[in-house]
């Protein structure tokens, strides 16, 4: 599975993450390295990096500044799902590092443009 320039939104999380439906993924992938530049919501700039899997399990980790001006970082494993029309589903499940150390899942899907 290859993410190279694929799009993502977010549709659902739990309550003490930032990434809402307003946020925006953008992925390049080069081998199995993984980056994204993401926004919007309460989220002004945000950066991952991480590593692809054989099976598309993405590990990953994510930092961000939040509206608030505040500096959030954590770490993630999404599992993928391929929907009927053919997009992706990442099953997300997170943890804050250096903050409050919460857990937390969320679901993003592929943006067809």
């Amino acid at each position: 599975m290859n993410y190279h320039n694929l799009t993502f939104r977010a549709v659902a999380n739990s309550d003490n993450g930032e990434v809402s439906s307003q946020t925006t993924f953008h992925y390049r992938q080069e081998g199995q390295i993984l980056t994204a530049a993401y926004r919007g919501g309460s989220i002004l700039e945000g950066r991952l990096i991480g590593l692809a899997e054989p099976d598309g399990k993405l590990r990953f980790r994510y930092h961000h500044i939040n509206k608030q001006g505040e500096l959030r970082s954590g770490q993630c494993l999404s599992t993928p799902e391929i929907l009927p029309d053919g997009r992706i589903r990442l099953h997300e499940q997170w943890e804050w590092m250096y903050d409050d150390e919460s857990r937390g899942h969320s679901i993003v899907e592929q943006v067809v443009e």
